[in-house]
Protein backbone atom coordinates (compact mmCIF):
# COMPACT_ATOMS: atom_id res chain seq x y z
CA UNK A 1 0.00 0.00 0.00
CA UNK A 2 1.72 2.93 -1.24
CA UNK A 3 2.45 6.18 1.11
CA UNK A 4 0.63 9.29 0.86
CA UNK A 5 0.40 12.51 2.72
CA UNK A 6 -2.14 12.17 6.08
CA UNK A 7 -4.52 14.82 5.74
CA UNK A 8 -3.44 15.89 9.37
CA UNK A 9 -6.76 18.39 10.08
CA UNK A 10 -5.22 18.65 13.62
CA UNK A 11 -8.71 20.50 13.98
CA UNK A 12 -7.74 20.68 18.38
CA UNK A 13 -4.54 21.98 17.92
CA UNK A 14 -2.77 23.28 14.44
CA UNK A 15 -4.40 23.80 11.38
CA UNK A 16 -8.63 24.92 11.39
CA UNK A 17 -8.83 26.20 14.70
CA UNK A 18 -6.00 27.98 14.64
CA UNK A 19 -7.08 30.64 11.88
CA UNK A 20 -3.53 32.35 11.40
CA UNK A 21 -2.48 28.38 10.00
CA UNK A 22 -4.71 27.82 7.33
CA UNK A 23 -3.25 27.79 4.05
CA UNK A 24 -5.83 30.13 2.22
CA UNK A 25 -5.62 30.70 -1.63
CA UNK A 26 -8.29 32.63 -3.47
CA UNK A 27 -8.89 32.79 -7.20
CA UNK A 28 -12.00 34.45 -9.80
CA UNK A 29 -12.58 37.24 -7.56
CA UNK A 30 -16.49 37.95 -7.54
CA UNK A 31 -17.16 34.59 -9.66
CA UNK A 32 -19.78 32.83 -8.45
CA UNK A 33 -19.14 28.89 -8.37
CA UNK A 34 -21.81 26.05 -8.05
CA UNK A 35 -20.17 23.02 -8.21
CA UNK A 36 -16.75 21.50 -8.37
CA UNK A 37 -16.02 17.83 -8.83
CA UNK A 38 -11.82 15.85 -10.15
CA UNK A 39 -11.05 13.08 -12.16
CA UNK A 40 -7.52 12.72 -10.04
CA UNK A 41 -5.75 14.82 -12.39
CA UNK A 42 -7.48 17.80 -12.84
CA UNK A 43 -10.16 20.10 -10.63
CA UNK A 44 -13.57 21.07 -12.92
CA UNK A 45 -15.42 23.97 -11.73
CA UNK A 46 -18.69 24.76 -12.81
CA UNK A 47 -19.48 28.69 -12.75
CA UNK A 48 -22.83 30.98 -12.96
CA UNK A 49 -21.66 33.43 -16.13
CA UNK A 50 -17.77 32.31 -16.76
CA UNK A 51 -18.37 28.46 -18.19
CA UNK A 52 -15.90 25.62 -16.72
CA UNK A 53 -13.23 26.49 -15.24
CA UNK A 54 -10.34 23.35 -15.27
CA UNK A 55 -7.40 23.12 -12.91
CA UNK A 56 -4.36 21.31 -13.71
CA UNK A 57 -3.10 19.87 -10.88
CA UNK A 58 0.40 18.79 -11.88
CA UNK A 59 1.10 22.38 -13.67
CA UNK A 60 -0.99 24.36 -10.82
CA UNK A 61 -2.84 26.04 -14.15
CA UNK A 62 -6.03 26.92 -14.79
CA UNK A 63 -8.21 26.66 -18.20
CA UNK A 64 -11.40 27.68 -19.23
CA UNK A 65 -14.30 26.90 -21.28
CA UNK A 66 -16.63 29.29 -22.16
CA UNK A 67 -18.55 31.12 -25.46
CA UNK A 68 -15.97 33.45 -24.95
CA UNK A 69 -13.19 31.41 -25.66
CA UNK A 70 -15.43 29.87 -28.40
CA UNK A 71 -14.83 26.45 -26.73
CA UNK A 72 -18.40 25.64 -25.48
CA UNK A 73 -21.90 27.36 -26.12
CA UNK A 74 -22.89 28.14 -22.43
CA UNK A 75 -21.70 30.05 -19.29
CA UNK A 76 -24.20 29.18 -16.89
CA UNK A 77 -23.57 25.59 -14.97
CA UNK A 78 -24.99 24.27 -11.50
CA UNK A 79 -23.62 21.19 -11.46
CA UNK A 80 -20.80 19.04 -12.85
CA UNK A 81 -19.25 14.91 -12.56
CA UNK A 82 -16.25 13.06 -14.35
CA UNK A 83 -14.74 10.64 -14.78
CA UNK A 84 -11.66 9.46 -16.86
CA UNK A 85 -12.82 9.82 -20.49
CA UNK A 86 -15.61 12.43 -19.84
CA UNK A 87 -16.31 15.97 -17.87
CA UNK A 88 -20.41 16.36 -17.45
CA UNK A 89 -21.58 19.54 -16.73
CA UNK A 90 -25.36 20.46 -15.97
CA UNK A 91 -26.96 23.60 -17.53
CA UNK A 92 -30.80 25.22 -17.23
CA UNK A 93 -30.68 23.74 -21.30
CA UNK A 94 -29.88 20.44 -20.72
CA UNK A 95 -26.84 18.16 -20.16
CA UNK A 96 -23.18 19.10 -21.53
CA UNK A 97 -20.42 16.68 -22.14
CA UNK A 98 -16.84 17.03 -23.26
CA UNK A 99 -15.10 13.86 -24.42
CA UNK A 100 -11.68 14.85 -22.75
CA UNK A 101 -9.40 12.17 -26.25
CA UNK A 102 -11.25 15.04 -28.60
CA UNK A 103 -11.04 18.09 -26.51
CA UNK A 104 -14.66 18.53 -27.55
CA UNK A 105 -18.12 19.72 -26.03
CA UNK A 106 -21.30 18.31 -27.09
CA UNK A 107 -24.73 18.81 -25.56
CA UNK A 108 -28.12 16.22 -24.66
CA UNK A 109 -31.11 17.55 -24.04
CA UNK A 110 -34.17 15.87 -22.79
CA UNK A 111 -37.81 15.40 -24.11
CA UNK A 112 -39.87 14.09 -21.64
CA UNK A 113 -41.11 16.92 -19.19
CA UNK A 114 -40.71 19.94 -21.44
CA UNK A 115 -38.33 22.81 -21.27
CA UNK A 116 -38.04 23.21 -17.70
CA UNK A 117 -36.47 19.58 -17.39
CA UNK A 118 -34.13 20.29 -19.29
CA UNK A 119 -32.52 21.94 -16.28
CA UNK A 120 -29.73 19.75 -14.66
CA UNK A 121 -29.51 20.36 -11.00
CA UNK A 122 -27.32 17.25 -9.63
CA UNK A 123 -25.06 14.61 -11.50
CA UNK A 124 -23.31 11.28 -10.12
CA UNK A 125 -21.01 9.22 -11.66
CA UNK A 126 -21.30 5.56 -10.66
CA UNK A 127 -18.33 3.55 -11.11
CA UNK A 128 -19.94 0.51 -9.87
CA UNK A 129 -22.01 0.31 -13.00
CA UNK A 130 -20.28 2.79 -15.33
CA UNK A 131 -23.00 5.15 -15.83
CA UNK A 132 -24.27 8.79 -14.73
CA UNK A 133 -27.02 9.86 -13.01
CA UNK A 134 -28.87 12.84 -14.07
CA UNK A 135 -31.31 14.71 -11.16
CA UNK A 136 -33.60 16.69 -13.45
CA UNK A 137 -35.96 19.67 -12.27
CA UNK A 138 -38.43 17.09 -12.93
CA UNK A 139 -37.48 13.37 -13.78
CA UNK A 140 -34.25 11.24 -13.06
CA UNK A 141 -31.77 9.73 -15.75
CA UNK A 142 -29.65 7.24 -16.18
CA UNK A 143 -26.46 7.73 -19.11
CA UNK A 144 -25.06 3.76 -19.38
CA UNK A 145 -21.99 4.32 -20.33
CA UNK A 146 -21.34 0.94 -21.98
CA UNK A 147 -24.73 1.49 -24.31
CA UNK A 148 -24.85 4.49 -24.69
CA UNK A 149 -28.05 4.87 -23.70
CA UNK A 150 -30.42 7.12 -21.97
CA UNK A 151 -33.02 6.20 -19.43
CA UNK A 152 -35.91 8.50 -17.92
CA UNK A 153 -37.78 7.29 -14.51
CA UNK A 154 -40.44 8.85 -12.91
CA UNK A 155 -40.18 9.07 -8.83
CA UNK A 156 -43.26 10.77 -7.89
CA UNK A 157 -44.71 9.08 -4.75
CA UNK A 158 -48.40 9.57 -4.18
CA UNK A 159 -48.80 12.07 -7.28
CA UNK A 160 -46.51 14.67 -5.12
CA UNK A 161 -44.75 16.23 -8.26
CA UNK A 162 -42.12 17.57 -5.72
CA UNK A 163 -40.74 14.19 -5.20
CA UNK A 164 -39.95 13.82 -8.60
CA UNK A 165 -37.85 16.87 -8.95
CA UNK A 166 -34.18 15.67 -8.01
CA UNK A 167 -31.69 18.38 -6.06
CA UNK A 168 -29.02 15.60 -4.99
CA UNK A 169 -27.53 12.01 -6.13
CA UNK A 170 -25.21 10.11 -3.77
CA UNK A 171 -23.96 6.71 -4.85
CA UNK A 172 -23.47 4.23 -1.90
CA UNK A 173 -21.81 1.37 -3.50
CA UNK A 174 -22.43 -1.39 -6.13
CA UNK A 175 -25.79 -2.36 -4.49
CA UNK A 176 -27.39 1.03 -3.84
CA UNK A 177 -28.13 5.44 -4.75
CA UNK A 178 -29.59 7.87 -2.98
CA UNK A 179 -31.66 10.71 -4.54
CA UNK A 180 -32.57 13.81 -2.15
CA UNK A 181 -35.70 15.45 -4.10
CA UNK A 182 -37.56 18.44 -2.79
CA UNK A 183 -40.50 16.10 -1.50
CA UNK A 184 -38.07 13.48 0.49
CA UNK A 185 -35.28 10.88 -0.41
CA UNK A 186 -35.20 7.88 -2.47
CA UNK A 187 -33.13 4.79 -1.55
CA UNK A 188 -33.03 2.91 -5.06
CA UNK A 189 -31.67 -1.01 -4.59
CA UNK A 190 -29.46 -0.93 -7.96
CA UNK A 191 -30.00 -4.94 -7.84
CA UNK A 192 -33.25 -4.53 -9.35
CA UNK A 193 -34.93 -2.78 -12.28
CA UNK A 194 -35.76 1.20 -11.08
CA UNK A 195 -39.02 0.93 -12.50
CA UNK A 196 -40.06 -2.97 -10.22
CA UNK A 197 -42.04 -2.52 -7.11
CA UNK A 198 -40.00 -2.43 -3.79
CA UNK A 199 -36.96 -1.46 -6.10
CA UNK A 200 -37.33 2.20 -3.67
CA UNK A 201 -37.54 3.12 -0.62
CA UNK A 202 -38.76 6.87 0.10
CA UNK A 203 -37.94 8.57 2.88
CA UNK A 204 -40.22 11.72 4.24
CA UNK A 205 -41.06 13.11 7.61
CA UNK A 206 -43.60 10.64 8.08
CA UNK A 207 -43.55 7.47 9.96
CA UNK A 208 -40.89 9.38 12.43
CA UNK A 209 -38.48 9.73 9.24
CA UNK A 210 -36.48 12.57 9.77
CA UNK A 211 -37.59 12.63 13.75
CA UNK A 212 -41.16 13.35 11.62
CA UNK A 213 -40.51 16.89 12.12
CA UNK A 214 -41.29 19.96 9.60
CA UNK A 215 -44.39 19.78 7.25
CA UNK A 216 -41.93 18.79 4.55
CA UNK A 217 -38.33 18.23 3.73
CA UNK A 218 -36.60 18.92 0.51
CA UNK A 219 -32.80 16.82 0.53
CA UNK A 220 -30.22 19.50 -1.13
CA UNK A 221 -26.78 17.26 0.28
CA UNK A 222 -26.40 13.98 0.34
CA UNK A 223 -22.58 12.25 1.55
CA UNK A 224 -21.99 8.62 2.17
CA UNK A 225 -19.91 7.75 5.43
CA UNK A 226 -19.69 4.40 5.87
CA UNK A 227 -22.59 2.40 7.57
CA UNK A 228 -24.20 6.53 8.07
CA UNK A 229 -25.70 8.62 5.14
CA UNK A 230 -25.34 12.01 6.28
CA UNK A 231 -28.37 14.47 5.07
CA UNK A 232 -28.57 18.44 4.46
CA UNK A 233 -32.15 19.91 4.20
CA UNK A 234 -32.98 23.00 2.55
CA UNK A 235 -34.47 25.95 5.19
CA UNK A 236 -37.72 27.85 3.48
CA UNK A 237 -40.13 29.18 5.75
CA UNK A 238 -42.30 32.17 5.92
CA UNK A 239 -44.12 34.21 8.45
CA UNK A 240 -47.55 31.80 7.16
CA UNK A 241 -45.58 28.56 7.10
CA UNK A 242 -43.34 28.88 10.07
CA UNK A 243 -42.68 25.45 10.38
CA UNK A 244 -42.68 24.14 6.33
CA UNK A 245 -39.16 22.86 5.55
CA UNK A 246 -36.75 23.44 9.08
CA UNK A 247 -33.55 22.63 7.38
CA UNK A 248 -31.14 21.07 9.42
CA UNK A 249 -28.55 18.17 8.84
CA UNK A 250 -29.62 14.75 10.03
CA UNK A 251 -26.81 11.86 10.15
CA UNK A 252 -28.81 8.49 9.10
CA UNK A 253 -27.41 4.75 10.02
CA UNK A 254 -29.35 3.79 7.10
CA UNK A 255 -31.98 2.07 9.35
CA UNK A 256 -33.84 3.80 12.14
CA UNK A 257 -31.53 6.19 14.06
CA UNK A 258 -31.89 9.90 13.40
CA UNK A 259 -29.62 12.60 14.52
CA UNK A 260 -30.34 16.04 14.12
CA UNK A 261 -27.56 18.88 14.08
CA UNK A 262 -29.48 22.61 13.62
CA UNK A 263 -28.98 25.92 15.47
CA UNK A 264 -30.53 24.16 18.83
CA UNK A 265 -27.11 22.44 18.94
CA UNK A 266 -25.48 25.38 18.03
CA UNK A 267 -25.06 25.57 14.09
CA UNK A 268 -24.84 29.24 12.58
CA UNK A 269 -28.02 28.61 10.66
CA UNK A 270 -30.14 25.27 9.66
CA UNK A 271 -29.83 25.42 5.55
CA UNK A 272 -27.01 23.25 4.06
CA UNK A 273 -25.79 24.46 0.75
CA UNK A 274 -23.16 20.95 0.75
CA UNK A 275 -21.39 18.22 2.17
CA UNK A 276 -18.05 16.91 2.11
CA UNK A 277 -15.82 14.85 3.83
CA UNK A 278 -11.77 14.20 4.98
CA UNK A 279 -10.69 11.79 7.02
CA UNK A 280 -12.81 11.45 10.23
CA UNK A 281 -14.76 15.31 9.47
CA UNK A 282 -17.30 16.24 7.56
CA UNK A 283 -17.86 19.81 6.66
CA UNK A 284 -20.90 21.37 6.36
CA UNK A 285 -21.74 24.55 3.97
CA UNK A 286 -24.74 26.30 6.27
CA UNK A 287 -27.43 28.99 5.01
CA UNK A 288 -30.21 31.04 6.49
CA UNK A 289 -33.60 31.68 4.81
CA UNK A 290 -34.54 35.03 4.72
CA UNK A 291 -38.55 35.22 5.55
CA UNK A 292 -38.56 38.71 4.48
CA UNK A 293 -36.27 38.90 1.27
CA UNK A 294 -36.96 35.16 0.33
CA UNK A 295 -32.94 34.84 -0.04
CA UNK A 296 -30.11 32.57 1.68
CA UNK A 297 -27.81 34.48 3.34
CA UNK A 298 -24.63 32.08 3.60
CA UNK A 299 -23.46 31.59 7.45
CA UNK A 300 -20.30 29.61 6.73
CA UNK A 301 -18.77 26.30 7.14
CA UNK A 302 -18.65 24.16 10.11
CA UNK A 303 -16.80 20.82 10.94
CA UNK A 304 -18.10 18.06 12.63
CA UNK A 305 -16.08 14.63 13.81
CA UNK A 306 -17.81 11.55 12.78
CA UNK A 307 -17.16 9.64 15.67
CA UNK A 308 -17.66 12.37 18.68
CA UNK A 309 -20.18 14.78 17.18
CA UNK A 310 -18.08 16.89 17.97
CA UNK A 311 -18.33 20.03 15.69
CA UNK A 312 -16.49 23.64 14.96
CA UNK A 313 -17.49 26.42 13.00
CA UNK A 314 -14.47 27.85 10.49
CA UNK A 315 -14.02 31.51 10.50
CA UNK A 316 -11.25 32.67 8.39
CA UNK A 317 -11.03 36.57 6.73
CA UNK A 318 -10.44 35.11 3.48
CA UNK A 319 -13.01 32.61 3.57
CA UNK A 320 -16.69 33.70 2.55
CA UNK A 321 -19.74 33.25 4.36
CA UNK A 322 -21.84 31.85 1.60
CA UNK A 323 -20.06 28.68 0.18
CA UNK A 324 -22.23 27.33 -2.21
CA UNK A 325 -19.72 23.82 -3.36
CA UNK A 326 -16.85 21.59 -1.39
CA UNK A 327 -14.67 19.52 -2.80
CA UNK A 328 -11.45 17.54 -1.52
CA UNK A 329 -9.09 16.46 -3.72
CA UNK A 330 -6.92 14.70 -1.33
CA UNK A 331 -4.71 17.28 -0.62
CA UNK A 332 -7.16 20.33 -0.59
CA UNK A 333 -10.35 21.50 0.59
CA UNK A 334 -11.90 23.49 -2.62
CA UNK A 335 -14.75 25.93 -1.59
CA UNK A 336 -17.20 27.26 -4.46
CA UNK A 337 -18.51 30.37 -3.18
CA UNK A 338 -21.09 33.56 -4.78
CA UNK A 339 -17.30 35.48 -4.31
CA UNK A 340 -15.30 33.04 -6.02
CA UNK A 341 -12.88 30.16 -5.22
CA UNK A 342 -10.89 28.99 -2.46
CA UNK A 343 -8.50 26.19 -2.07
CA UNK A 344 -7.36 25.25 1.54
CA UNK A 345 -4.03 23.10 1.86
CA UNK A 346 -4.69 20.66 4.46
CA UNK A 347 -1.57 18.74 3.68
CA UNK A 348 1.30 18.61 6.78
CA UNK A 349 4.14 17.84 4.65
CA UNK A 350 5.80 16.50 7.58
CA UNK A 351 3.53 13.55 8.06
CA UNK A 352 3.58 10.53 6.33
CA UNK A 353 0.65 7.76 6.87
CA UNK A 354 -0.98 4.70 4.94
CA UNK A 355 -3.76 4.68 3.15
CA UNK A 356 -5.75 3.20 6.73
CA UNK A 357 -5.34 6.10 8.22
CA UNK A 358 -7.29 8.38 6.05
CA UNK A 359 -10.78 6.04 6.50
Amino acid sequence: MKNIPLLILLLLSYSLLGQENLQVEKYFDGLVINDITGDGESVWIATEGNGILKFDKRRETFSNYSTAKGNIQHDFFYCIAANDRFVWAGSIDGLFMLDKRRDMWSKRKFGKGGQLSNWIRSLAYDEFEDALWIGRFMYLSKLDLKKRRFIDYDLTINKDEKTNTIKSIAVDDEKFVWFGTEGGLHKYDKRRNLNDEGAVQFYDNRLNYFNGEGDAVSVNALLIEQENVWIGLDEFITRDRPNYNLGGLYKFDKKNIWIKFDERKGFNANGIFDLERTGNYIWVSLYQFGQDSKSEYGRGVAIINRITEEFQAINHPDIPDKILSMYFDGENMWLGSDQGLIKINLTNELAYYNEENLR
